[in-house]
């Protein structure tokens, strides 16, 4: 045999061989067959939504376990990683399911199901092998099971939990925490966000510290732990992640934070943190977020910032930060989000900001600073500007043309000025338009529709813009909330051009010097959007436009116009009979159409018109109540009797008359502001009224022909701060009981008959 005939059979021997291990190495790779039934079993008692399942529903009995969605095995064939996450679980899951019979599993991940606030099972003390076990947002509630702590070889554990309105679902109560972690000493990644652990600061922070020497993330959030933090924290060096939002420490931040080296993220909003914040935490090198927000009495500056900081996030929010913006603010090249909302800044905001090419969101509004506004020159992947409420001068840069991602811009209560730019209304992705309180001025240019913003908030009012309202507003057809408000606008505008605005939920064109048209007919009126707000006040409006059909409306302002003739009885119906707001004040109506029925109607304001009859009664809702300077009288209408009986659900025998004023109007028991000064009210003043001070804030009758004595009924919670009787008929004493009002700030009882005063409360 030839030695090229002994390499080629040694070839194929050594092949067979080779193959051989590879086969047996494939074999014992599959699923085994007691493992794949533990999994069928665990699949056929959940419950899923098969449409929104992938991974429980792709199971197929068929084929090897080990290739399912969410399982993977070891090479002996045993299920070692088991992710269920959000697969549209629900239902229950107890000891005896066969889930905990998987005793090779090392990760487990149930997360983002929802087992119906179901008991935490002990049978996860079962799986002694876990390194990593999440289970976040699966509705499990009451007491963490004391077998959580057999599971010693965690790595990492993840039982964080937010239910609707932060109720507490988990607890740690008995076990607590220390209980709970003492023998998980690999742990190095804890998360119990919104488990109710009830500890105070020496109690969870000694537990911690003592028994996790590795911990590199500690999220604890919404957990009912108190302060102060204890020093004991110290100890865990490792730490890279630190969430502690939502507690209640009512102490500072200690300076030990600035020496952990490895932290990349420190949250710990709405803490109640107090004092000085310690510069040196905002200048580790490897810190990419920090959120102190919602901490109001947490002072203190930024510092300065080394070059190529790693900051990518800076949340301080309503805290008590001051001082002025570093132009080091600028090394912080990888910054993306800067929120200092709500705080105490002052100064110009530092140039630099405008090179700073990740910043994606911005918000420095209710602050002091001022200046100009930022060119942004660099940051081109901007999507939200907030400046608002600040102390701002001079134009909208015309680099801010180049910011084609911006979706959000909130410039408003600032003293800018100048002309708007036309391309503000043709950035591609602006969806949001906010600049009112301004000293914006001139003409809006028009522009051609197809290179408008798909704006859906556009808020112009309060500044000193001229000309008539541009064309292109009525095309921006995904527009919801329209205020044009408080400016110059002039020309005439009908109504009908806002059919096409489908979406328009909010109409504000209050006080401009427009003219506001009512031409067209109820059906074409029926075409308007559904708003939730019409605001039309000091619009010249001579009739009253057809709003019967609207089904949302909850404000509607028709103040200072030019309407006459009898307030239509069917505005009182619109929204089913729920409309809190309404101002026909400052027209010239001259009554209610009758029969009307006050339905649901908090703000009432019907002042300066010609109305005459008897008060109408306000609704039961009612909290302000202007019905002054017009003509009532004690005269009643015809049909008082059905008009009580149904708008107030009182027969007439119930609805007795003093002078004017019902005493059914008494029954407002929500009324905090009531004028019906400046009519022709005679009689006395009801009892019962000046009883219902004690919800009363403001009570003013003056003006009218009222006699008698001041009812000595004021109640001892009296809550009245303004009380004005003046240039009435009124005689007798100050009655004694007006002591009782020690809110009082504004007295009048001028021009009456009435004699010597109280003492002084």
């Amino acid at each position: 045999m030839t030695s090229q005939m002994h390499f080629r059979l040694l070839l194929v021997l050594l092949l067979s061989d080779l193959y051989s291990i590879i086969d047996v190495k494939l074999a014992s790779a599959r699923c085994l067959s007691e493992e794949m039934d533990l999994l069928l079993q665990l699949r056929n008692n959940l419950t899923y939504d098969a449409s929104l399942s992938t991974k429980l529903v792709s199971w197929d009995e068929q084929s090897d376990c080990c290739s399912w969605r969410g399982v993977r095995c070891d090479d002996a064939g045993h299920v070692i990683d088991l992710d269920l996450s959000s697969d549209s679980i629900s239902g229950n899951l107890d000891d005896s399911s066969s889930l905990f019979r998987l005793q090779f599993l090392r990760r487990l991940n149930l997360a983002g199901n929802s087992f119906d606030s179901t008991q935490l099972p002990t049978g996860f003390g079962m799986l002694k092998e876990l390194v990593y076990l999440n289970l976040s947002e699966t509705g499990f509630a009451g007491q963490i099971p004391s077998e959580f702590s057999r599971i010693s070889r965690l790595v990492t554990l993840d039982l964080s939990t937010f239910s609707p309105g932060y109720i507490l679902s988990l607890k740690l109560e008995s076990p607590n925490l220390n209980m709970l972690i003492h023998n998980l000493t690999r742990l190095r990644d804890l998360r119990l966000d919104g488990v109710d652990i009830a500890a105070a600061g020496d109690d969870w922070c000694h537990a911690l510290s003592s028994a996790l020497p590795d911990l590199r993330v500690l999220s604890l959030s919404y957990c009912n732990i108190s302060g102060p933090l204890d020093s004991s924290l110290a100890k865990l060096q490792s730490l890279s992640v630190i969430k502690l939002d939502g507690n209640i420490f009512s102490s500072p931040l200690p300076d030990f934070f600035a020496e952990f080296a490895n932290l990349t993220a420190l949250s710990a909003g709405s803490c109640g943190l107090t004092g000085e914040a310690p510069q040196r935490i905002f200048q580790l090198p490897t810190l990419r977020t920090i959120d102190l927000s919602n901490n109001r009495e947490l002072g203190g500056s930024l510092p300065e910032f080394p070059e190529n900081g790693s900051l990518e996030t800076l949340e301080l929010s309503y805290t008590y930060f001051s001082g002025n913006l570093p132009d080091s603010i600028g090394n912080l090249k990888m910054l993306s989000s800067l929120r200092l909302f709500g705080c105490n800044f002052s100064g110009p905001i530092a140039s630099s900001i405008s090179s700073l090419s990740q910043l994606i969101a911005i918000d420095l509004s209710v602050n002091h600073l001022t200046g100009s506004l930022p060119s942004f020159s660099l940051s081109r992947k901007l999507s939200s500007i907030g400046l608002r409420d600040n102390k701002l001068i001079g134009k909208i840069p015309l680099e801010w043309k180049g910011l084609k991602n911006l979706t959000f811009l909130d410039l408003s209560d600032n003293s800018l000025s100048g002309e708007l730019p036309a391309f503000l209304f043709s950035l591609p992705s602006l969806e949001t338009l906010t600049l009112p309180n301004n000293r914006f001025s001139g003409q809006i240019s028009e522009l051609e529709s197809a290179s408008l913003s798909p704006l859906e908030q556009l808020d112009l009012s309060g500044n000193n813009l001229e000309g008539p309202i541009p064309k292109f507003v009525f095309k921006i057809t995904g527009l919801s909330t329209l205020s044009l408000a408080s400016n110059k606008f002039t020309g005439t505008v009908e109504l009908v051009e806002f059919i096409e605005l489908k979406n328009l939920f909010s109409l504000h064109l209050s006080y401009n010097k427009l003219s506001v048209g009512t031409s067209g007919s109820d059906s074409d009126f029926s075409l308007l959007p559904q708003f939730n707000s019409f605001m039309l006040a000091s619009c010249k409006l001579q009739k009253f436009p057809f709003l019967k059909n609207q089904s949302r409306l909850n404000m509607l302002d028709l103040s200072e116009n030019q309407i006459t003739g009898e307030i239509p009885n069917w505005i009182w119906e619109v929204h089913d009979g729920y409309l809190p707001y309404v101002n026909l004040s400052h027209n010239h109506f001259t009554g209610l159409q009758e029969p009307y029925h006050f339905h649901t109607h908090q703000y009432l304001d019907l002042h300066s018109n010609l109305l005459i009859g008897g008060i109408p009664l306000p609704p039961r809702s009612a909290v302000y109540v202007d019905f002054s300077s017009n003509k009532f009288t004690s005269s009643l209408p015809a049909d008082i009797g059905n008009h009580l009986s149904s708008a107030m659900n009182f027969s007439i025998a119930n609805n007795s008359i003093v002078g004017g004023i019902p005493l059914s109007l008494c029954n407002a028991s929500l009324l905090e502001v009531l004028d019906l000064s400046g009519n022709s009210l005679s009689s006395s003043i009801p009892s019962c009224l000046i009883e219902k001070s004690r919800s009363l804030v403001v009570l003013d009758l003056h003006g009218n022909k009222l006699s008698g004595n001041i009812p000595d009924t004021f109640p001892g919670d009296c809550k009245l701060e303004t009380l004005d009787l003046s240039f009435n008929q009124l005689e007798g004493k100050v009655p004694e009981s007006l002591v009782n009002c020690t809110k009082l700030t504004v007295l009048n009882l001028g021009h009456n008959r009435i004699g010597s005063s109280p003492s002084t409360p």
